[in-house]
């Protein structure tokens, strides 16, 4: 018989997260960020959120993804046909923004 392994449990009305889980977490938590905009533009870099704006720094346009499964394949570091274009600090206003992805820090330090 094979025990599953249960991603939280229950104690006294407190949550606990299997430590195994958190680890795979953390790797995607940080400052650099996937940052769809509308009319078509995506940007990667180290993303801070002002009052109306999000602050990128060290960005560059992803100008091809070079995916074959969708932009999702990026969260884990550029592939080989993907192209990036530099473009410095730039500041995109909230009300543009589409979506925001979290991508996995070590793999884009390139930045």
């Amino acid at each position: 018989m094979k025990l599953s392994k249960p991603e939280t449990i229950m104690i006294d009305d407190v949550k606990y997260i299997r430590a195994d889980s958190v680890d795979d977490a953390k790797k995607y938590e940080g400052d650099i960020k996937i940052i769809i905009a509308d009319r078509g533009f995506v940007y990667i870099g180290v993303a801070e959120e002002t009052d109306d704006f999000v602050r990128l720094t060290s960005a560059s346009n992803i100008r091809i993804w070079g995916t074959t499964k969708g932009i999702g394949e990026l969260v884990n570091g550029p592939l080989s046909a993907t192209k990036l274009d530099k473009v410095g600090t730039i500041r995109i206003p909230c009300r543009a923004i589409i979506s925001i992805i979290d991508v996995e820090q070590a793999k884009w330090k390139l930045l």
